[in-house]
C-alpha cells in the first residue's frame, strides 16, 4: 500500500535546487552493515558507522531527503515534547533529566559536525522558549523550570512582567544554548557527503522489498532483484516499518506547517528564539537563513491513505493567524508554503533503538518524537558502540521493547 506521509510543496527541498543525485543499486554487494532509509536518520547513521570504520551501505527508495525529512521544521531542543512532571505516568524523573543531557550532547555532537565539516546546512545555535499564555498553566511552568534549574540546566524564568515578546506570556522559561536550527536537506546531503568520502556507498530510487533472515548475515532484495548481504540491518525508515516487523511503535499524528516569504523586521521576536507553547498538541515556531517564519502544529489523527485537503487548508488558515497575532509588529507576513507530513510520539516521548527481539541482526534507529533528529545522533553512536562491542547503558532508554506486557 502506497501511504502518503507528506502532502504539500515542504520548504528545504523546494528551496535547494543544487540536488545531489545518488545512482540506484545495479549489483548484489557485501558490507558490515545495511540502512534501509535515506533521510536525515539514515545519514546520520551512514556518518557515525563510516567514521567508526563500519563498512556501509545505504538504501533510499525514493530521492534522498525527499520524504519525512523534507517536512521536519528542524527545530532542535533538548526538551521532551511533554513537561517531566507529565511524564511520570511513564517514566522516572530521572530518566527524562537523562534524556535532557543526553539531547544536549547531541546538540554538541551536531556544533562538533560544523566545525569539523564547515556551516553547510545553515546551522545557527538558538536558545529556547518554553511558554504559556494560560494562567492555570503557570504552575507546570514554574514545576518544570525549578526542576530543570535544580538539576543544573542554564534557564530562566519569565513572566508577564518581564515578558518581552509581542505575544501574550503569562509564564516561560528560556533555555540558554539550548537548542539549534538547521536546513534539515542540506545537513542530510552534507552528512552522506563526508560519509561517501569515507568510504560509505549510498543509492537512491533503490526499494527494498524483502529481507531474508540468516543466523549470521540478512539478505536485503531490491526491487531490481540486487541484493545486499549485511551481517546487520538498520532500520531507518522513520514511520514506514512494515517491511520488518508488525509491532506497532507509536501514535502517529499529521502535524501542518506554514512558512511565510522572507520578512524585513523581527520586532517582538527576540533573537529569533525557538518557540514552543505548553498546548496540546503544541505550536513550535522558528526563522530561517533568508529570513522566513516557520509555525507548525495543530496535530490531528493520521488516518493511511487519506488526506483531507478541506481540513488541511482549516488548519494552515489557523496557523497563519496565529502567526500574525503573535508578531503583530513584523511586517508584511505572507505565506509561501504550506505543507503537512507524518509525525510519531511515544508515552515517555523518547525513540527506539537496539536489536529487534526476534532477529538478533535486525537494529531500529527510530528518532521519534519532536527531537527525532537528536535521538537519530544518539542512537547511531549507541549502535556503532554496539557493533563494536563497546558497552553503552544509556541505550537502555530507548529500549525496542520497554512498552512490551
Amino acid at each position: 500500500m502506497n501511504i502518503q506521509y507528506v502532502q504539500g510543496k515542504p520548504l528545504f527541498t523546494t528551496i535547494n535546487k543544487d540536488k545531489k543525485q545518488y545512482s540506484y543499486l545495479a549489483e548484489n554487494l557485501e558490507t558490515d552493515v545495511c540502512i534501509i532509509g535515506g533521510g536525515v536518520t539514515g545519514a546520520i547513521a551512514s556518518y557515525y558507522f563510516s567514521k567508526n570504520n563500519i563498512k556501509t551501505v545505504l538504501l533510499e527508495k525514493k530521492r534522498i531527503a525527499h520524504l519525512s525529512t523534507s517536512v521536519t521544521t528542524s527545530l532542535l531542543q533538548y526538551e521532551l515534547d511533554d513537561n517531566l512532571s507529565e511524564l511520570q505516568e511513564y517514566t522516572t524523573i530521572e530518566n527524562s533529566l537523562k534524556a535532557y543531557n543526553l539531547g544536549i550532547k547531541a546538540l554538541k555532537e551536531i556544533e562538533d559536525f560544523i566545525d569539523a565539516y564547515e556551516n553547510k546546512c545553515d546551522y545557527k545555535k538558538r536558545d529556547t522558549l518554553l511558554y504559556t499564555s494560560k494562567k492555570n498553566e503557570i504552575n507546570s511552568i514554574k514545576i518544570e523550570y525549578d526542576l530543570r534549574k535544580e538539576n543544573g540546566l542554564g534557564v530562566e524564568y519569565i513572566d508577564e512582567n518581564t515578558n518581552k515578546f509581542s505575544f501574550d506570556l503569562k509564564a516561560g522559561i528560556i533555555s540558554k544554548n539550548g537548542g539549534a536550527e538547521i536546513d534539515p536537506y542540506k545537513y542530510t546531503n552534507q552528512l552522506l557527503e563526508v560519509s561517501y568520502s569515507m568510504g560509505s556507498k549510498i543509492y537512491e530510487n533503490t526499494e527494498v522489498i524483502e529481507i531474508n533472515h540468516y543466523d549470521d548475515y540478512i539478505d536485503v532484495i531490491t526491487e531490481f532483484g540486487c541484493k545486499v548481504k549485511a551481517k546487520k540491518v538498520i532500520v531507518a525508515t522513520g514511520y514506514n516499518t512494515s517491511l520488518f516487523t508488525n509491532k506497532n511503535f507509536a501514535t502517529k499524528t499529521t502535524t501542518f506547517n506554514v512558512v511565510t516569504k522572507p520578512v524585513s523586521n523581527f520586532d517582538g521576536w527576540v533573537d529569533k528564539i525557538l518557540i514552543r507553547d505548553n498546548c496540546d498538541p503544541y505550536n513550535y515556531l522558528r526563522t530561517t537563513i533568508d529570513n522566513r517564519l516557520i509555525i507548525g502544529g495543530e496535530d490531528v489523527s493520521f488516518i493511511p491513505g487519506i488526506f483531507d485537503e478541506n481540513l488541511a487548508n482549516k488548519k494552515y488558515d489557523i496557523l497563519e493567524n496565529r502567526l500574525k497575532s503573535m508578531f503583530k509588529y513584523i511586517n508584511n507576513i505572507e505565506i509561501d508554503f504550506k505543507y503537512c507530513g507524518t509525525f510519531a510520539s511515544t508515552p515517555d516521548n523518547l525513540g527506539f533503538v537496539g536489536p529487534d527481539k526476534k532477529h538478533k541482526n535486525l537494529w531500529y534507529l527510530l528518532g521519534y518524537g519532536a527531537n527525532g533528529i537528536l535521538f537519530a545522533i544518539l542512537g547511531a553512536m549507541m549502535l556503532s558502540d554496539l557493533y563494536n562491542n563497546i558497552p553503552n547503558k544509556d541505550i537502555n532508554l530507548f529500549k525496542v521493547d520497554r512498552f512490551d506486557n
